[in-house]
């Protein structure tokens, strides 16, 4: 019998801005040992105050700083300061004089990361290198590329996606059980795995009854989402004209992205930086200008745009000029909002989506993280729900899902399983389904405090 016992992981996080603190507050809530090291003593201070955490002043690429911060026996150093070069530096040291923590750095600046070779074998010692922006602006995308949902995450390589949609009166699932419509969803491999109503949760089985208004999310094979989005009448018209309020890291690659096949503006209030973005797009407009400016964003036919994306480094910016375009006639608006608390605001804005960079940062990190065989990792509802795809293995004897039915391993009350991937293939999920060595799994909780039973009958055999 093989007796498993959580490990309590030291983590070192560098930086307490605003990726660094939502780093630090979901990671102590889960029994780890947190130590932050920042040079600000406010922003450390405030921290203390909410979590159960060290905090260490100075810079955090010092190597006497991360002496002071117990490097040596970290299991895990993730370099989160405002500039790339800190953390490639801190990463750097770390690497040369230290030989035990795993590294994780944010890097920002498209000009590193489009150089392969500088994060290769030979180049910057770091293990793992994350792009918030990239994930942002890949978010971003798919939301235009399927208008009409309110979610969307990415698991097996693109083979299966989990998404949202808001359940229309003349959709064909509106009114029905979910058990009477199998047959619509290609039974065992598109489920339904969360309905919300008035946000609130309700339970999902063969009895459910979706109402007109219902949030609900889905999984299923990629090749179905488009199908199953026209049946639901979930499937708005394509958009096409976009105005991009914000020509930084994200509104550039998002703009090179759609530049191709959509009709593209930026407005951006930094005059260098309107120079610059502009003779590196080749098919965008880039106007030099506050996006806020209800008379600009008239000049610019805001009620013919399809979509306008508020996407500044100010949260306050991106809610006034997304609810000024929408009240001018914008079809569709999406925010960016970097602190939580701001979401609170968005009702009666009229402002469809907000996308959340520490949440897709956090996912990112967490992968790394968990105690299992990670792919993947989505975070959903504002960080409060989790989607995970697992890999099985052997290796916990008794603990193991492999050779096990779907129906005898006992998962914990909420914790639903979504798909399960064999051999690049989505398997249809059924009760008596027997799990392989290598299967992917996916799964979804609410609960977030449900993930150590995941950990345990996911974890890989350690020699």
């Amino acid at each position: 019998m093989v007796s498993i016992k959580k490990a309590l992981m030291k983590i070192l996080i560098l930086g307490a801005g605003r990726t660094g603190a939502s780093v630090a507050e979901a990671l102590a809530g889960e029994d780890n040992d947190i130590v932050v090291i920042d040079y600000n003593v406010m922003l450390l201070d405030a921290l203390k105050e909410r979590l159960n955490i060290t905090t260490v002043i100075g810079n955090a690429a010092h190597p006497n700083v991360l002496e002071q911060a117990g490097v040596h026996n970290t299991d895990l150093v993730i370099a989160v300061t405002d500039r790339d070069e800190t953390n490639m530096l801190a990463c750097t040291i770390i690497n040369k004089l230290y030989s035990r923590p795993k590294t994780i750095a944010r890097i920002r600046a498209i000009d590193y990361l489009k150089n392969p070779k500088l994060f290769g074998p030979e180049g910057i010692p770091i293990d793992i290198v994350i792009s918030p922006e990239q994930s942002v602006m890949e978010s971003i995308r798919n939301l235009i590329d399927l208008p009409g949902v309110l979610h969307i995450s990415d698991f097996a390589n693109g083979l299966v996606r989990l998404f949202s949609v808001k359940i229309m009166a003349s959709g064909f699932l509106t009114g029905k059980q979910i058990k009477t419509m199998k047959g619509r969803l290609t039974e065992g491999k598109i489920r339904v795995v969360a309905m919300f109503r008035d946000g609130i949760s309700l339970p999902v089985n063969g009895e459910s009854i979706m109402a007109a208004g219902d949030e609900v999310f889905f999984f299923a094979p990629r090749v179905e989402v488009r199908r199953l989005l026209k049946d639901l009448d979930c499937l708005e018209k394509p958009l096409k004209r976009i105005i991009i309020a914000g020509g930084g890291h994200i509104g550039k690659r998002l703009a090179q992205a759609l530049e191709k096949d959509h009709h593209v503006k930026i407005i951006e209030r930094d005059l260098k930086r309107v120079k610059k973005i502009a003779n590196e797009l080749d098919n965008t407009i880039v106007i030099h200008g506050d996006c806020s400016d209800e008379n600009l964003l008239l000049e610019e036919s805001i009620d013919k745009t399809d979509l306008f994306c508020a996407i500044t480094d100010s949260d306050g910016e991106n809610i006034i000029s997304a609810s000024l375009a929408k009240a001018h006639g914008a079809r569709k608006a999406i925010c960016i909002l970097n602190h939580l608390y701001y979401s609170k605001l968005l009702p009666g804005t009229g402002i469809d989506l907000a996308v959340l960079p520490n949440v897709e940062t956090l996912g990112s990190i967490l992968k790394h993280v968990r105690r299992c065989d990670v792919a993947q990792i989505s975070l959903l509802r504002n960080g409060t729900a989790e989607a995970i795809e697992a890999i099985a293995h052997i290796g916990n004897g008794e603990h193991s899902v492999v050779g096990r039915k779907v129906d005898t391993v006992n998962l914990p009350k909420g914790i639903v399983l979504g798909a399960l991937i064999r051999n690049n293939e989505v398997i249809p999920v059924h009760h008596d389904l027997i799990f392989e060595e290598g299967d992917h799994v996916i799964m979804f909780t609410l609960d977030k405090k449900l993930m150590p039973s995941i950990e345990e009958k996911f974890r890989a055999l350690v020699v």
